[in-house]
């Protein structure tokens, strides 16, 4: 059968969805190319935000309405939350729970003796981790290294959407990570939910897993004996969970990008502790003011929430002056949304209104823009590596362009040149 998958939200999730496929052509089934036909539509959601939910209904209309004859099985994180509301969605036959989703070669194969449209499982009691890597992009790999969460925010769905904290061994993620190198993948990104709990499921520790994957070697063949160039970057870490021994180890190491993303969510104390977070305005100041000290030329994300509960002017004004003093170079904007099972609507605070919320929004946007100009001027000039990428980019003059990142994370660009795509090159930012 022809079957298209169609992926919504983070970096795990594209990963997971490239493992099922890579699965499902295992057994025999096809990928429909773009504009064919589909006999099954897989969507793997994302549920993080209500406007994350509101563009997977949009999706699955859409698919529905250009495959009007598949079977529409619905999965990931919307899936596991709110599964009989995706169920009443005209056009939808089969919805899946997370761990579900790992079963959809099985679940396929048996399609003609399934009944219930919903298969699901309690999230929270599942300890088995599923491993995935992105192959769809030979240049860049998103590896799986961790699933689920045990810190339960007040604003977050997550660990009932993905489970409790879990990991698989090291040993098997170096394998994996040897076997997309080999593959050709020229840039491995580690993913996961909380990544800096990386351990919990076997005892190991997160800095073991970036110390093995610094010294991974994989030959290019029996005949050169060439040693396989590859790089690597740590997503998104929780500021008490990235030590200082890991920021001195990625300084050092030979294969590791210096390029961090860093979870704030805001930057007054007061409301880190209605979101019950596990650190303080401080904490994270001196995790950047490190890094910087270290690896001077590091690209620094950080994600930040606008507008939850108890956010006042007084806080909100606290917030954007703590940004505006930090040495960061762009900013990954959330505007808070009311969650449903969430202990933040079970808290007597004052509620920011709408547009307030999407007027911060804006502001925190245009902080970020001013910080990455500001961050990319820094570097004009200097010595690079660019891992260059295969999508062809039309420039207004007619012409075609390729893009790439460096290590630090600095987008470039030049003439489209088929030979490059998948090289490193060093330039002049």
């Amino acid at each position: 059968m022809k079957i298209s998958f169609t992926t919504l939200g983070c970096k795990l999730n594209f990963a997971e969805s490239s493992a099922l496929g890579k699965a499902l052509l295992e057994r025999g089934h096809e990928r429909a190319v773009r504009g064919e036909q589909a006999d099954i539509c897989v969507i793997n959601t994302c549920s993080v935000t209500d406007a994350a939910d509101h563009k997977d209904r949009q999706m699955i209309h859409r698919i529905r309405r250009q495959n009007p004859d598949a079977i529409l099985i619905v999965t990931g994180c919307y899936a596991q939350l709110k599964p009989d509301e995706i169920a009443h969605i005209e056009g939808v036959d089969y919805v899946l729970g997370q761990n579900e989703k790992f079963s959809l070669p099985d679940f396929i194969a048996n399609l003609e003796q399934q009944v219930a449209q919903i298969h699901t499982s309690a999230i929270r009691e599942i300890d088995e981790f599923h491993g995935a890597y992105s192959k769809d992009d030979r240049t860049r790999c998103f590896l799986k290294v961790q699933d689920g969460c045990n810190y339960f925010c007040t604003y977050c769905t997550i660990p009932l959407a993905r489970g409790k904290s879990r990991n698989p061994s090291i040993a098997t993620i170096a394998k994996q990570a040897e076997e997309a190198i080999a593959g050709g993948a020229k840039e491995i990104v580690l993913t996961g939910v909380n990544i800096g709990d990386f351990g919990r499921s076997t005892g190991e520790s997160f800095i073991d897993l970036l110390t093995t994957l610094d010294n991974t070697r994989v030959i290019y063949g029996t005949d050169t004996g060439r040693i396989a160039p590859y790089r690597v970057r740590i997503s998104s870490c929780e500021p008490n969970l990235l030590s200082d021994e890991i920021i001195d180890f990625v300084a050092h190491s030979k294969h590791f990008a210096p390029h961090f993303h860093i979870p704030l969510q805001s930057g007054s104390n007061e409301v880190l502790k209605i979101m019950k977070r596990r650190y303080t305005r401080e904490l994270f100041a001196e995790r950047v003011a490190h890094i910087k000290a270290v690896m001077p030329n590091a690209f620094i994300g950080v994600d930040c929430m606008v507008g939850v509960r108890g956010e006042t002017e007084e806080c909100w004004r606290d917030y954007v002056g703590f940004i505006e003093s930090l040495p960061v170079s762009q900013l990954h904007v959330f505007t808070y949304s009311e969650r449903a099972n969430t202990r933040m609507l079970e808290m007597d605070l004052p509620i920011v209104p709408q547009k307030e919320r999407e007027r911060r929004s804006r502001e925190l946007h245009a902080v970020s823009e001013r910080k990455t100009a500001q961050f990319y001027a820094e570097h004009k000039g200097e010595k690079a590596t660019v891992l260059w990428e295969a999508k062809r980019i039309k420039n207004p003059d007619g012409t075609d362009l390729m893009e790439g990142f460096t290590e630090n994370y600095i987008k470039v660009s030049c003439p489209y040149d088929k030979a490059k795509i998948n090289t490193f090159e060093q330039i002049t930012i």
